[in-house]
């Protein structure tokens, strides 16, 4: 399957996996954010993420490095309730489907073009499923 063209500016969504993979060096994740910044996107995270990553060890230096180069998205009342609508709609449920409906809220209100990076791309595919917008406009979730 060919990987749409991604236009210039927009952002790089990192879900847990991204960000953990980030850290940790990995080459793929490394071009997605190479690629994002030779295009001008930001690259940010959900605050929530911070919580499936970080355990307040020494471990968690190299994540706190990639987030001193990045964004976090604070998680909001409006960003909370998106997410509860996108739970209601999609009939996803449980608190990892909730904290995917918080990353995807998060997504769906950055600056396009999105580049989702994820663990879980099926149930992210649905949270932040667009019918009404052109294929190319969506979010482009990528399974990392």
């Amino acid at each position: 399957m060919a990987r749409r063209a991604i236009g210039a500016g927009g952002t790089l969504v990192l879900d847990s996996e991204g960000l953990a993979k980030l850290a940790a060096g990995d080459q793929r994740v490394r071009a997605f954010l190479e690629s994002a910044r030779e295009r001008g996107a930001r690259v940010t995270v959900s605050a929530i993420t911070l919580t499936e990553v970080l355990r307040g060890g020494p471990r968690d230096a190299p994540v706190h490095q990639v987030l001193s180069r990045i964004t976090v998205q604070p998680v909001s009342a409006d960003v909370g309730r998106r997410a509860g609508e996108l739970l209601g709609t999609t009939g996803l449920s449980g608190h990892r489907c909730a904290i995917d409906a918080v990353v995807a809220a998060t997504a769906l209100g950055v600056a396009r073009p999105v580049v989702l990076l994820t663990s879980d791309p099926d149930d992210l595919n649905k949270l932040v499923e667009e019918p009404d917008r052109p294929k190319d406009e969506r979010i482009a979730v990528v399974h990392v």
